[in-house]
């Protein structure tokens, strides 16, 4: 990968690492269902122009427009609006990876090679003495949302193999488009105080959504699009795990997060479970092998 693509990296994982310090900032000034409904309504502003019609995948495409932008952003958020700290909430959303590869084993029949099941199987031990923390054990509802939210997201991953030829805008655009109003509704639903918030807001105080709009959904998914058109899956999806590494360091720096031993050691296996996963190690060993 040249260092112009390189760079580029490093610029999705730094906009969807700080993501993580928005929505925080966000779910505690708006709430979490009202922020992300605002979140996408500005999303969908922006995304108009790709809000065209898909024929022929419509169907697929509007159920993954709902498990992504209801399902897995309001659990995402929840998660985020009632965790301790940052680094278990942007390390336990990861878990969507082995999660993909559990239910590509189930309904598409892939592969599933020894090493990808100890990579499971480490992730989610990972992720079981990150539970172990003090600060995350008080937390464990937090945790439990956003493993909901991962899942969710693993189950569109699969059933966007139906259109794989989609466009990151035009999905974004429909996702916004469902996300937006549905949310309003949820958050009308179960939260209160709308009408109140948005009396006492300063304008100051829209740039969490703006943010969450732009920085991770059009800036984010946008140089990710773009690398995974030149480069393997292999190769880019590896250099995504430097993203909850970051929001950990943005988490520390911002609200002054206490990383434990156990967070460290349960992320460090989460992450290296992850990344076993990622990567076709057999593949990999073979060409090393070989050039040996």
């Amino acid at each position: 990968m040249s260092v112009l693509h390189l760079l580029l990296a490093l610029i999705a994982n730094c906009a969807w690492g700080f993501n993580f310090i928005a929505g925080k900032i966000g779910t505690l000034t708006f709430q979490p269902l009202f922020f992300t409904s605002i979140r996408f309504f500005f999303l969908l502003l922006i995304m108009l122009p790709w809000l065209r019609p898909a024929p022929g995948h419509m169907k697929p495409l509007l159920k993954v427009a709902f498990l992504l932008g209801v399902i897995h952003f309001s659990m995402m958020f929840i998660g985020l609006n009632a965790g301790g700290n940052i680094a278990s909430i942007a390390i336990t959303t990861q878990l969507y990876v082995p999660f993909s590869a559990i239910l590509a084993a189930i309904f598409l029949k892939e592969s599933f090679s020894a090493i990808r099941v100890v990579a499971i199987f480490i992730a989610f031990i990972g992720i079981l003495v990150i539970g172990f923390d003090p600060i995350v054990f008080s937390h464990l509802d937090a945790v439990l949302w956003v493993m909901g939210a991962a899942f969710a997201m693993a189950v569109a991953t699969i059933m966007m193999r139906q259109f794989p030829n989609m466009g990151v805008f035009k999905l974004q655009a429909w996702i916004a488009a469902i996300a937006a109003p549905s949310l309003l509704l949820l958050s009308l639903i179960f939260e209160s105080g709308q009408l109140q918030t948005l009396a006492d807001l300063e304008i100051i105080q829209l740039w969490s959504p703006l943010y969450s709009a732009i920085g991770a959904s059009v800036l984010g998914h946008g140089i990710v699009y773009y690398l995974l058109g030149r480069y393997p899956v292999s190769i880019v999806t590896p250099l995504l795990l430097l993203a909850p590494v970051l929001a950990s360091i943005f988490g520390i720096w911002w609200f002054g997060d206490e990383i434990g031993w156990k967070l460290i050691v349960g992320g460090t296996m989460t992450l290296l479970g992850i990344l076993l996963v990622s990567v076709n190690v057999e593949r990999f060993t073979s060409r090393l092998k070989a050039r040996i």
